[in-house]
């Protein structure tokens, strides 16, 4: 029987990204956004209901991660790997950063990244399954305007880390992936081959995924950092 992932945040982006490979490597995929519309149209462009779904599910809110869990058993019966990669970021000096801006990033970043393994955590228990975070190079690296994202980040992997001794026992394989400059519409940024080629696509996202959900079991990559191969700067 196929494999089902659940990607949160997959409507664009990397998220997206990660839902073409994995159908194209034979899984069957929900991906997630907080619109219902522009989840299944995001998922009609990857394939049919027999391969990829699109739900609704605001991940600040732990009975829309265990209503999308229940509707993926529903639709395809089983679920085997949770993608939590929903995410969002609001750069400010301190001083001028809202505290509505700071809550968005900790309740989307972080509390989101809780909600989706408490909504699935005795599914992927029961199925051996396999959880995956998507925090980020700042997750380990603070920067001048990031105190937000930052605290954000740097929570989802250590959060990540601790599931991975609490669910390991159980046959569950946990990975946090700390990704460097991507190409997506992360923080309204508008995605341009010529400028962004420098930059992990979100294909190369893909293939990570698809790679790591290749891995013998009992090989377990618990953080993986991916930056681009060279910088902006080394290509001037």
């Amino acid at each position: 029987m196929k494999k089902v992932v659940y990607i949160t945040g997959g409507t664009k982006g990397i998220g997206f990204g990660m839902a073409e490979a994995l159908v194209n490597a034979g899984y069957r995929v929900a991906i997630s956004g907080r619109n219902a519309d522009t989840a299944k149209e995001a998922a009609s462009k990857i394939g049919d209901e027999e391969v990829i779904i699109g739900l609704a599910s605001d991940v600040r809110k732990l009975e829309e991660e265990e209503k999308a869990i229940s509707d993926i058993k529903a639709h395809f019966g089983r679920i085997d790997v949770v993608i939590a990669n929903a995410g969002l970021g609001v750069f400010d000096n301190i001083r001028d950063l809202k505290p509505e801006d700071w809550h968005k990033m900790i309740d989307t970043n972080l509390t989101g990244v809780f909600h989706s393994i408490k909504a699935s955590v005795e599914d992927l228990i029961a199925n051996k399954g396999y959880f995956i975070s998507i925090a980020s190079l700042a997750g380990i690296n603070f920067f001048k305007g990031g105190s937000g994202y930052n605290a954000s980040k740097f929570g989802v992997v250590g959060f990540t880390q601790s599931v991975m001794l609490d669910l390991r026992a159980q046959g569950v394989k946990t990975t946090t992936i700390l990704p460097g400059s991507v190409t997506s519409n992360f923080n309204n940024h508008t995605p341009d081959n010529e400028a962004d080629a420098w930059k992990i696509q979100p294909e190369d996202m893909g293939e990570l995924i698809v790679d790591l959900l290749k891995m013998n079991p009992r090989a377990l990559p618990s953080k993986v950092e991916i930056r681009p191969t060279q910088t902006a700067d080394m290509l001037k």
